[in-house]
């Protein structure tokens, strides 16, 4: 039998198409599983733009610990910074000062009130 009468023979087209259906499957399977598979397209650019997020997340805090840092250094070692700290939060005066303290803003005044008579 000659090479182009087993082309024109139809069991060979029959095969022929079946292995040509079964690449394009095949195909079609590796095309889904690169796309949307477990580790796919869309999966990794979710993944990117999460580490992206948590990548400047990171960064700010690192900024944030390092002010943080620099503030309990000028804590222990600057007396200007100590000084600072306990007016503000000890309400310390030197001898002779006066501290003048501003009323309570009047938008919040109803509910400090509501909150106190709550409590009677």
């Amino acid at each position: 039998m000659k090479w182009t009468e087993s082309i024109t023979n139809p069991m060979f087209r029959f095969r022929r198409r079946i292995a040509t259906g079964g690449v394009a499957l095949l195909a079609l399977w590796i095309g889904y599983h690169v796309v949307l598979g477990d580790n796919g397209m869309l999966v990794y650019q979710k993944k990117r733009a999460e580490y992206q997020r948590l990548d400047q997340e990171i960064q700010s805090v690192q900024q944030e610990n390092e002010r943080l840092n620099q503030h309990i250094k000028a804590l222990k070692t600057d007396p200007k910074t100590i000084e600072k700290e306990a007016r503000e939060q000890l309400r310390y005066t030197r001898p002779g000062e006066v501290v003048y303290t501003m009323p309570a803003d009047k938008s919040l005044q109803p509910a400090i009130n509501s909150a106190q008579n709550q409590k009677k």
